[in-house]
């Protein structure tokens, strides 16, 4: 009821302009009575002429009520969605990474849509036809019991059945309703998973196998929904028969009562008019009480969805980054893991002076990605801390925090937009210019111009109409339009050949100087970028030196390099051509298979 509270006027306006309508189809009924007793039976066509008028201007009215009645509820039903799916995109949108880690995509686009759309419904028209029908319910009654008391007793005896079967439905219904939207939302899950995923899905021919999961889970939506049906085809007609029940009682009573000339016959015609009035309202409030039900079922998804607080926000006191610093990066016993009984970083301490670039190197799984992670917040450290300008991160807002970090990732997203777009996402008031020259920088500038409508070209879903080394060198322009004073690369050149990464490279060497860079890689070529390699092994630090200290004092480091890495090393940064490895060279030498994978 909260999402409605602001548009209560239009509500309460709804509700008086639905009155209104229905007080003046209670006339109707009313004046046909008077017809009859009043106009027909003494053949009066004067008082006919008159009666027939009120009655048209009755019904004029009642058209015009309802006609702005449904008007105002119209627009509160398209602002109270408005709203709803705004309020969960937002707050969706201020989660944390560890939200996202536990929660699966499908799930939260059925919150987003289905259940939306469901309270929706109830809140902007079940709620006003609910409290319509409850009015008209009451309205009739009291008309009823004017018209005569005696027939009212007759008719209102069956209410306290109708109440019992509406609550031993709505009761009934609930669990099942939940139920119901729950296995909905794991169809859409599996939906997602697989169109996301279609490409795995023919590169391993397993169209099958998805076809038959996602029709088990499509059968499992099918019971539930039939057990709901089975319910709704038992109650519904029952709450609709029960009225029919007094209509029989009324018609047999009133009929003796007419032919014993205790009741006017224009009286018992409207008596039964106004009784009729009651058949819609009791039968689509069986209806509607099923539908309050789903409503509350999925509201109860929403709000446990806004109910969650993200785990990393700013601290009451957060402030900027100092102006004059140059990004410098302290690691103070730092611990952290996404199962706090298992830690993935285990006290690290380590000193990265501004301006300087350091490789992380490592072990897949070792932590290294995890490390940088917690340089913009991605995740809070369980202990100890991390200092950026001698400041720790957590007193620093989280938009100040990350407009001073460039992130660059082997798995690269582009949104489905224009290539300008997605190069200015972290900062769209950036110009043209300033656009060209990020991609000029990221060597981006030369494919792009040979795109259809060059910059103005529009990327399909998650860049797949672009190659690996394309989408990345797009990354790499988006993270240096920012101008960050930390530029984090976590296996950035990954998705590119030699040639495109010797060129990357360079143009890498001009964006690191002056600026804090931290590489994650697997190749020497993009390794040899940095001054200083550290090398983690299960979470900590095992070794911190040049590539020439290294070499002589870490047999890990060794290992990695001459059997993780050399296939990749043999890059002529002054040229755009690989320098093949010489037999008998034991400082290059490599496995056959891996020159065969140069070319």
């Amino acid at each position: 009821m909260g999402f409605a509270r602001p548009y209560r006027l239009a509500l309460w306006g709804s509700i008086i302009l639905a009155l209104g309508a229905q007080l003046f189809e209670l006339a109707v009924p009313w004046l046909t009575g008077d017809v009859i007793d009043e106009a027909i039976q003494p053949k009066d066509t004067a008082k006919l002429k008159t009666l027939i008028l009120l009655m048209l201007g009755a019904a004029i009215m009642r058209f015009v009520l309802m006609t702005i009645r449904r008007l105002v509820s119209g627009s509160m039903a398209v602002s109270i969605e408005y709203d709803l799916r705004n309020l969960v995109y937002a707050h969706l949108q201020r989660l944390s990474f560890g939200f996202f880690d536990h929660n699966q995509t499908g799930q939260l686009m059925s919150r987003a849509t289905a259940d939306v759309g469901t309270v929706r419904i109830f809140l902007s028209y079940g709620l006003l036809f609910f409290t319509q029908y409850i009015i008209t319910i009451v309205g009739v009654l009291v008309v009823l019991v004017i018209t005569d008391p005696v027939l009212s007793l007759v008719a209102v005896a069956v209410t306290p059945l109708i109440v019992w079967t509406a609550l031993r439905y709505s009761r009934r219904s609930h669990p099942i309703l939940t139920q119901a939207q729950q296995t909905l939302a794991d169809v859409t899950t599996q939906a997602e998973e697989s169109v996301v995923g279609v490409r795995v899905v023919k590169a391993f021919g397993q169209e099958d196998r998805e076809t038959a999961r996602f029709r088990d889970h499509s059968e499992r939506v099918f019971a539930v929904n039939i057990r709901a049906n089975a319910l709704r085809a038992l109650y519904v007609p029952l709450l609709a028969f029960v009225p029919g029940l007094a209509v029989a009682a009324v018609l047999a009573v009133g009929g003796w009562m007419v032919i014993e000339g205790q009741v006017t016959l224009g009286d018992f015609v409207r008596f039964n008019l106004l009784l009729g009035m009651l058949v819609l309202p009791l039968r689509a409030l069986g209806m509607w009480v099923g539908q309050a039900q789903r409503a509350v079922a999925s509201g109860v998804r929403v709000l446990e969805l806004l109910d969650l607080e993200s785990e990393i926000v700013d601290a009451p006191h957060a402030r900027a980054l100092p102006d004059d610093g140059g990004g410098a990066i302290r690691f103070e016993g730092v611990r952290f893991g996404y199962d706090p009984d298992r830690p993935i970083v285990c006290d690290v301490d380590l000193d990265v002076p501004a301006g300087s670039t350091i490789a992380l190197i490592g072990p897949t799984g070792c932590g290294k990605t995890t490390l940088t992670a917690l340089v913009p917040r991605f995740y809070d450290v369980t202990a100890g801390r991390v200092l950026v300008d001698g400041v720790d991160v957590r007193d620093v807002s989280l938009k100040a925090l990350r407009r001073g970090i460039g992130v660059v990732t082997e798995d690269t997203f582009l949104f489905s937009a224009t290539v300008r777009d997605n190069i200015a996402f972290g900062a769209p008031w950036a110009t043209d210019d300033d656009v060209h020259a990020a991609a000029e920088r990221a060597q981006a500038a030369e494919f792009i111009a040979s795109l259809p409508d060059g910059f103005a070209t529009q990327i399909g879903e998650r860049g797949l109409t672009l190659s690996g080394g394309q989408r990345q060198r797009i990354a790499i322009a988006r993270a240096l339009l920012v101008d960050p004073r930390i530029l984090i690369l976590d296996d950035a050149t990954a998705a590119v050949d030699a040639t495109t990464e010797a060129k990357i490279k360079r143009a890498l060497q001009e964006v690191m100087r002056g600026r804090t860079t931290i590489i994650i890689a697997h190749r020497l070529s993009t390794i040899s970028l940095a001054e200083r390699v550290i090398v983690m092994d299960q979470g900590r630090i095992v070794a911190d030196g040049t590539h020439d200290e290294l070499a002589e004092s870490s047999d890990l480091y060794a290992r990695i390099r001459t059997h993780g890495l050399l296939d990749r090393t043999f890059v002529d940064l002054d040229g755009d051509r690989y320098v093949p490895p010489k037999e008998g060279d034991d400082a290059v030498a490599a496995p056959r298979q891996a020159r065969s994978r140069l070319g």
